[in-house]
């Protein structure tokens, strides 16, 4: 079934994302397709982080994190920071850390940075649920979407 289950929703077209935190041992990031608003009163976003992702024993503690939504121009971003064993901040990723020293990816054309309000277990997943407390965005004119296991737009 989960093979199954997977190529079904390979027939789902999801926006790319990259979650950043700030660990004890440095940044760290990842790239997620599994992301959605929660509720807009109060306001809350979701993205579902595998447990055996490399960054999840970071986010599993972390106060605050970061979602970039990605436009069709870094899809190159999206595919580095869905790389194990590379560095994900090197000098060719454009970013900075901003007052509480999460990392904030300076391309993206919509970044919220939000408050970890909880974390939710479910199989081998787990929903990190966050408060946005600050929201920057541009327009994006064709936004990234993973679709039939390739990335693409709906531009």
């Amino acid at each position: 079934m989960k093979d199954e289950l997977r190529t079904a929703l390979r027939h789902h077209a999801q926006a790319v994302t990259i979650v950043t935190a700030q660990g004890p041992a440095g940044p760290v990031g990842t790239t997620v397709s599994s992301f959605t608003s929660v509720s807009f009163d109060p306001p809350l976003v979701v993205v579902w982080i595998g447990e055996g992702a490399s960054v999840w024993p970071v986010l599993r503690t972390a106060p605050l994190f970061a979602v970039h939504l990605l436009d069709t121009a870094q899809a190159g971003l999206a595919d580095l920071f869905a790389t194990r064993g590379v560095d994900r901040f090197g000098a060719g990723t454009h970013w900075e850390p901003d007052a509480d020293g999460v990392p904030h990816l300076l391309d993206a054309p919509v970044r919220l940075r939000c408050r970890t309000e909880r974390r939710i277990a479910v199989g081998d997943h787990v929903a990190l649920v966050g408060e946005p407390l600050d929201i920057t965005h541009s327009d994006i004119t064709a936004p990234l979407v993973r679709h039939q296991g390739r990335y693409t737009s709906v531009a």
